[in-house]
């Protein structure tokens, strides 16, 4: 067998890795799979909540490396007790998290600096799902880091949408991290991404030169999210994916527009995936607009049933304003379910062309999402038309199959371009790592390099849907669902 064609050894790492809510759980646990299928050996070193692995001991296995699951339910922003610490990294953890900061990105990467550290030897390949942490630089093995899409985004859009200062100051220190990924994001020799939108975002927030970004689409479980005709569509039922009360989601606005669609659409009605919002602008609009009983949350619900739910809508919809990628364009559509999706970030690359395999609008524009859905809803062979489209776009573009060939040919890539600078442990430039720079000894370079925040309990986004954690924003990216 060629060094070529030889199944590589990969160490693939997540340090939030909940399949149902956000993108990383997703990102990992379909990747893994379909890495396995090719014949590769993959090991998801991870941290709470752990991954779910569909091919565990067959080619895939998980290595549990736990925090201190700071945000678990059903106790948020907890305070660890004293038999729980291990050593300074704990100490760290706690510290940024009582001062308003989301410590994990970077936690985690030193746990994981130090667990790699013995076992350089047992892995061809290091893929970072977004951690981005200073503990991943200088590790002595190729390193290829997926950005999903640069948090800064989230940070601007958390940042508008803030009501007052407080609530500013609060985003601002709890996006302390993305200082950290900047700098860390600069010194990267490979960055995946999963869309050209994505791939701009991360040149121009980031400063990542464009020749080390590579664009590699992620896609549906196109097995899974299929048509089945036997299922009949329940009338007026439209399917959304969102975290409520992320204003990157734009959910706000898709309810604003199903009150106007139902003046004239009684029948008319939103199934959110994702946990239903106590407070704030979503649960504010639904009790304003009288929708308490044509808005359905639903959360905890497997694949299957969310195929099921895809089935039975007559339209589903993406409102965000801003995406990455977008997973529920993708899966929707391999479920032969007509789209109406905005053209936020990256969603048109997901979606189509208008009126070809979906229909699309401005990101932000009510009355333009009422006007598609209604057109949607009063045509049935446009949705056909639609559907059928939307389907054969993503078996011919955005497959998992597809994504793991692709991110198997960046490990490659990688490996090659590591021999080429020799054994050294330095970073993409060649260099040592400076204490400076936050890694030497596997510590933060100091005190300003750490996240600092608020005050305790301040995280801004609050929960988003997660069964088992606060979704911290922009934590998870937005390739996923949150169900």
């Amino acid at each position: 067998m060629t060094s070529q064609a030889r199944p590589l050894r990969i160490a693939l790492l997540t340090y939030k890795g909940n399949p149902f809510c956000g993108g990383q759980g997703v990102y990992v646990r379909h990747l893994s799979r379909e890495l396995a299928a090719l014949g590769h050996r993959v090991e998801v070193i991870g941290a709470q909540p752990y991954p779910v692995l569909d091919s565990v001991g067959e080619g895939v296995t998980l290595t549990e490396l736990p925090s201190l699951d700071l945000y678990r339910q059903p106790d948020p922003f907890r305070t660890p007790g004293r038999g729980e610490y291990r050593d300074w990294v704990d100490l760290l953890e706690v510290g940024t998290m009582w001062t308003g900061g989301f410590p994990e990105p970077l936690t985690f990467s030193l746990r994981a600096r130090r667990h790699l550290a013995a076992r350089r030897a047992e892995f061809d390949v290091v893929h970072d799902n977004q951690t981005l942490g200073y503990g991943l630089l200088g590790l002595g093995v190729p390193l290829v880091t997926t950005i999903h899409h640069p948090i800064t985004v989230d940070r601007r859009l958390e940042l508008a949408a803030a009501q007052d200062w407080r609530r500013r100051l609060s985003v601002r220190r709890w996006y302390g991290f993305t200082r950290m990924q900047k700098r860390v994001a600069r010194r990267l020799p490979s960055v995946l991404t999963v869309s050209g939108s994505s791939k701009a975002e991360i040149v121009e927030d980031l400063g990542v030169r464009p020749g080390r970004v590579h664009t590699v689409p992620i896609g549906a479980d196109t097995r899974l999210f299929a048509p089945d005709p036997a299922v009949p569509e329940v009338p007026g039922r439209i399917v959304t994916t969102s975290s409520a009360d992320v204003p990157l989601k734009g959910l706000v606005f898709l309810v604003e527009a199903l009150a106007k669609l139902r003046a004239g659409r009684p029948e008319a009605h939103l199934v959110v995936v994702g946990k239903r919002p106590q407070k704030g602008p979503v649960a504010e609009a639904v009790a304003a607009l009288g929708l308490g009983d044509a808005v359905e949350f639903v959360k905890g619900i497997s694949d299957e049933e969310l195929v099921d739910l895809l089935r039975g809508a007559e339209v589903a919809c993406v409102p965000s304003l801003y995406e990455g990628f977008s997973l529920p364009a993708a899966e929707a559509m391999a479920t032969g379910t007509a789209l109406v999706a905005t053209t936020g970030g990256a969603i048109p690359e997901v979606a189509g062309p208008d009126g070809e395999t979906c229909l699309a609008v401005p990101p932000g524009d009510a009355d333009a999402l009422c006007q598609a859905l209604d057109r949607m809803l009063g045509d049935r062979e446009l949705r056909r038309r639609l559907a059928a489209a939307g389907r054969a776009r993503v078996l011919a573009r955005f497959t998992w199959s597809r994504a793991a060939e692709a991110t198997a040919e960046q490990y490659r890539a990688a490996i090659r371009a590591q021999a080429r600078r020799g054994p050294g442990l330095g970073d993409a430039a060649g260099r040592q790592p400076s204490a400076g720079s936050g890694t030497s000894a596997g510590r933060p370079g100091g005190a300003g390099e750490v996240p600092v925040g608020a005050g305790r309990g301040a995280a801004p986004g609050g929960a988003a849907g997660a069964d088992q954690t606060v979704e911290a924003p922009g934590a998870a990216g937005t390739v996923g669902s949150n169900r």
